[in-house]
């Protein structure tokens, strides 16, 4: 097994060595210019490390290491910051000899490192202690359904120490009825047995965690396209119990009845979003904010990846959203801008219906560090940044 050590010096570095077989990619996009991004008053973005190639989920381990899963890169990076200046001095990968499949879903428990990939599900024991050598991995599950279509994942471990795991739609619109677990997010133990589907409808999540006071699960869920630039919504859900069923694919954002297959099914027998997103937004990886370093408006307040549009004529999303809830745990009350001017402009065709945005940086997941500040992963620029609150 062969591993890279990558000392992170000025955004000019270019990595140039093999991981697990495969070239390391070019330097990065252009510096963000960190000066034009617009955060609330005494808030404060910086980087905390680059070149981490397609960098999506992100979990942070009992000694401090931020592993960070990856689109396209075949591996997980741990990310280590052994000054403590919160910068990330280096960049180990992670993976098996042959690489892994998507392997975007991740998640921390006992101090051992859950992979989940296209189709398995890898435990990396011990991996603190062995980021330098890391343990052949412990395949504890190896048929999750692949169809194509959506076929990354995001995983967390819940309350009650089961594994959960969103498994996308195979298709932008579809039925599935042979096949359960697409379109749901599953659980199962630790060990790999007894899965379940938690939540049915689901076309895509890529993000979930748990209310730190009602400990119920909320997820964003990605809308279907071809409806137009307005319609649907992309979807902030709660799931208070099992076996809820959010919709899709015969209705949308709780209200929009699919033109293929809504007829089979009502939106009034499915389960109403929490809130609503936004069209085409891309919103994606998501925690509660559980640190004390922010003001107090923010404890137990969302944080929200907007990955950004790719079929709207006007692109919308690019940006870092932040969602109260209200006291019954259940509802949305807002969504405002928390990390904004990463989009500059507009790429592609916007009179054909079909632009992406002119970004510096793409959101793919937050998550909330011990001490309180906020990680944010741009699968575009390979970087993970970091918001402060200074009084």
């Amino acid at each position: 097994m062969r591993f890279l050590r990558i000392t992170l010096l000025p955004l000019a570095f270019v990595a140039s060595v093999a991981v697990s077989g495969q070239q390391a990619p070019p330097a990065g996009p252009p510096p963000v210019d960190l000066t034009s991004l617009k955060l609330p008053p005494g808030f404060a973005i910086s980087v905390f490390a680059e070149n981490v190639p397609s960098a999506r989920e992100m979990v942070v381990g009992p000694k401090g290491t931020v592993f960070v899963g990856s689109l396209s890169s075949r591996s997980v990076y741990a990310l280590i910051d052994s000054n403590r200046d919160h910068k990330a001095d280096e960049i180990k990968p992670i993976a098996m000899p042959a690489g892994l499949s998507q392997p975007s879903g991740i998640a921390m428990r006992n101090g051992s490192l859950y992979v989940v990939t296209t189709t398995r599900i890898l435990r990396y024991d011990d991996i603190e202690n062995h980021l330098d050598a890391p343990p052949e991995p412990v395949v504890i599950y190896d048929q999750l359904p692949s169809r194509g279509g959506h076929t990354w994942r995001f995983a967390a471990f819940g309350p009650d120490g089961l594994l959960y795991v969103g498994i996308g739609s195979r298709c932008n619109v579809c039925e599935d009825l042979d096949e359960p677990r697409l379109a749901s997010i599953v659980r199962l133990k630790a060990d790999g047995t007894g899965m379940e589907v938690f939540a049915s409808g689901v076309r895509n999540t890529v993000g979930f965690d748990w209310h730190p006071q009602t400990r119920e699960i909320w997820f964003t869920d990605n809308a279907r396209d071809n409806l137009g630039d307005d319609v649907p919504n992309d979807e902030l859900n709660v799931a208070p119990k099992p076996g809820m069923d959010f919709g899709f694919p015969y209705c949308h954002q709780g209200t929009v009845k699919d033109p293929e297959f809504g007829d089979k099914k009502a939106c009034s027998s499915t389960t109403p979003p929490a809130g609503l997103m936004g069209p085409h937004v891309a919103s994606i990886g998501m925690r509660f904010y559980t640190g004390t370093m922010f003001p107090a408006s923010y404890r137990n307040a969302i944080f929200i990846a907007h990955h950004g549009s790719w079929n709207r004529s006007q692109p919308s999303g690019y940006r870092v959203m932040v969602a109260h809830v209200d006291a019954t745990g259940h509802k949305m009350t807002s969504l405002e801008p928390f990390v904004d001017g990463f989009l500059k402009g507009v790429r592609g065709t916007p009179s054909a219906g079909r632009a992406t945005g002119d970004a510096s940086a793409r959101p793919a997941d937050v998550l909330v560090m011990p001490d309180g500040s906020l990680l944010i992963s741009d699968d575009q620029g390979r970087r993970i940044f970091r918001v402060t609150y200074g009084r």
